[in-house]
């Protein structure tokens, strides 16, 4: 970060830099530790080509890209987390996560092929027609296929599915493609939306009094260049509201919470799952704002009646959500003697006590923070502590947010990479080893061989949950015996001078 004239801050800074002199040899400086992360960042951004080489010419696999690229963020997590850093870090984190998206994002989507609906959407809204009313095959819109066949050629069940897209997205995609309708703008833009998440996860990491290189563990994490600079997915702006809104909801302007939260939602759906978490108690302004931007969003598109949900319900049955075969903990369940008759429904209301818990905690939390807002007490949550400090009681809201987030993935287990980059931006802000477990088990147990649904898939759960939960129990060994403070220096919030 760069230095400061505040006379305090420099000899804080100063003192930092005496105490690292004196430190045993473990303990980096500031230019190793850029050292070892350009080094590693080097080794990433050819992680990255190769990735683009496995499209076409098998060499490792894409697990051996997705598990050698797992290793090198673990090591570069670890440095960021306890080694000092000086002006020239944050400059070299931006340079090696913008060289590995410029390489993911100038090949031909490979392992999604979403992004050409994205395109067709926009394409048929352009032509003045709903993309909610007819499927791409549909003959009324054949005079558009000619001249964008190649996007036509590769959009997913364009013979049945009507687009499962929200109001939000098709606005984007209409915006997107009346300046270029084609899939490398489509992704370029997308890429562009993480730089608002970046904005965002710096501004908060500064309100918490945490150093803005920690936001490496957003930048450089390889589940987001695959699936973002790669495929394009539409989760970056739904991280990008998500991360606006967090940060609007620390700053406590309501309307700018509820608006940013409101179009996250139209976007992606699963943002409604953070409602409880960002809501003060006694603010109207926020849930209007969240209520006006999608009455506003499904409004422009009414004139299409119900098909403005789109495929949403033939989903929810592919993806067997009403059957229950979806669900990993309930297929786990099943297989315990005595339990093989568990229905989907008694699933569903587990589901509903856990989020209850989780509820009744939020409410806790703007309870005490609306006390705290009063003056009549001071409050800041334990699950904020990471590695030493506290941070403000204003950030309390973000523990249950991230809490929510967390427990719709664990419970509905998703079987698609993209739907759980939505977590790494409340892992960045909070990191902890049971997300980090689940963010990368994941990431490389689908690029394996065990990532075809059926027993090969419930393994890869049983491997991937089982990581969970030995990562959890280990936290909260850290947090009742800290040995890794003993073990590693923690680094100081000022930023130390070259």
């Amino acid at each position: 970060m760069t230095t400061t004239t505040n006379p305090v801050k420099r000899s804080q800074a100063r003192a930092s830099t005496e105490a690292y002199a004196g430190r045993e040899w473990a303990v980096a400086r500031p230019w190793q530790t850029n050292f070892a992360l350009l080094m590693i960042g080097t080794a990433l951004f050819f992680l990255t080509r190769q990735l683009v080489s496995e499209y076409h010419h098998y060499t490792i696999g894409f697990s051996g890209v997705s598990g050698w690229s797992c290793i090198l963020y673990l090591a570069a997590a670890f440095l960021i987390l306890t080694q000092p850093v000086d002006r020239f870090t944050f400059p070299l984190i931006l340079s090696v996560a913008i060289a590995c998206r410029l390489v993911a994002l100038f090949a031909e989507p490979y392992l999604s092929t979403d992004i050409y609906r994205y395109v067709w959407d926009g394409v048929v809204q352009h032509a003045h027609v709903s993309p909610y009313r007819y499927v791409p095959g549909d003959s009324v819109l054949s005079f558009l296929r000619v001249p964008n066949q190649y996007v036509f050629d590769h959009i997913n069940r364009r013979d049945y599915a009507h687009t499962i897209y929200p109001p939000a997205a098709q606005m984007l995609f209409y915006l997107i493609t009346w300046v270029s309708p084609t899939v490398l703008f489509m992704k370029t833009v997308m890429v562009l939306f993480e730089g608002v998440t970046m904005y965002a996860l710096v501004a908060l990491l500064h309100h918490l009094g945490v150093r803005r290189e920690q936001t490496l563990l957003y930048a450089w994490c390889p589940i987001l260049i695959w699936e973002i600079a790669g495929s394009g997915h539409l989760d970056s702006p739904a991280m990008a509201f998500i991360a606006l809104a967090l940060l609007a909801r620390y700053r406590k302007q309501s309307i700018l919470t509820g608006l940013f939260l409101g179009i996250a939602i139209l976007l992606k759906l699963y943002p409604l799952v953070l409602f409880p978490a960002l809501y003060r108690r006694g603010d109207y302004k926020m849930p209007t704002a969240v209520a006006a931007v999608i009455v506003f969003g499904y409004g422009v598109y009414a004139s299409v009646g119900t098909l403005v949900f789109g495929f949403l319900g033939g989903y929810v049955k592919e993806e067997g959500m009403a059957t229950g075969t979806r669900y990993f903990l309930l297929e786990l369940a099943q297989r315990i003697p005595g339990m093989h008759d568990l229905s989907t429904t008694t699933y569903f209301f587990f589901c509903g006590a856990v989020f209850a818990a989780i509820l009744w905690w939020c409410w806790r939390v703007a309870f005490k923070q609306e006390a705290e807002d009063a003056g009549s007490a001071t409050y800041a949550s334990s699950s904020l502590r990471q590695f030493r400090g506290t941070r403000p009681g204003d950030a309390a809201f973000l523990a249950p947010a991230f809490s929510l987030a967390g427990a719709l993935m664990m419970l509905f287990s998703p079987h698609y990479a993209w739907y759980i980059i939505w977590l790494v931006p409340f892992f960045t802000l909070m990191p902890n080893l049971p997300i980090l477990a689940y963010v990368l088990g994941f990431f490389y147990l689908y690029t394996t061989a065990l990532a075809v649904p059926g027993p090969k898939m419930f393994f890869a759960n049983e491997i991937l949950y089982a990581s969970v939960l030995a990562a959890f129990l280990l936290q909260i060994v850290f947090r009742r015996w800290p040995v890794h403070r003993t073990l590693f220096v923690q680094p100081t919030q000022v930023s130390d001078p070259l």
